[in-house]
């Protein structure tokens, strides 16, 4: 894998369910990533409050802080999310409003993957988050972008992706992420 030489990663699941195929999937990717960099998984997202423009003052929410914090930390970043009622999990949107006027994302290198069961792998939480991203002036970037259908036949026991073309699709996405951040450092 073409990595760079220094990278700082804010890994993100959308799912805050304890036995999420998302975050499973997510930690089994953060585990294909060379150790050269730091890799942050992000596991805050619950303790953010509500979105609301009259909290978002100077003095804020300590978790909004530590998110943005992380977030500008960054060089890249890696979405992996399910679908819930056809969209984003409403605590991923939570997260992503805390930054919309701040502008962490502006420019900033991410990848976005979402999983499912199903046979559309998450393609319309995939699209809304992507508009998502797109108004927030993020980089997402070419390659970057991949649907995992079937996601309960492509994990083992062990979290780890027992599917050879996920796990090429992943390695090309990894790929496409760093040369990203390599452009951009």
């Amino acid at each position: 894998m073409n990595t760079a030489n220094s990278y700082n990663i804010l890994a993100i699941s959308g799912s805050l369910r304890e036995k999420s195929l998302n975050s499973a999937l997510l930690r089994s990717v953060i585990s294909m990533i060379p150790s050269q960099g730091t890799v942050v998984n992000y596991s805050e997202m619950a303790q953010l409050p509500h979105f609301n423009p009259d909290l978002d003052l100077d003095e804020i929410d300590t978790a909004v802080a530590n998110w943005r914090k992380f977030l500008k930390e960054a060089n890249g970043v890696l979405i992996c999310t399910p679908e819930y009622a056809k969209g984003v999990p409403g605590s991923l949107k939570n997260v992503l409003d805390w930054v919309v006027s701040s502008g962490e994302f502006v420019n900033k290198p991410v990848a976005v993957i979402s999983a499912s069961p199903h046979p559309d792998g998450g393609a319309i939480a995939n699209a809304s988050l992507l508009g998502t991203l797109s108004m927030m002036s993020a980089s997402v970037v070419e390659g970057g972008i991949l649907t995992v259908p079937f996601i309960n036949k492509k994990l083992g026991k062990n979290e780890e992706i027992i599917d050879a073309e996920l796990r090429f699709n992943i390695e090309n996405l990894l790929n496409a992420l760093f040369q990203e951040i390599n452009n951009n450092g």
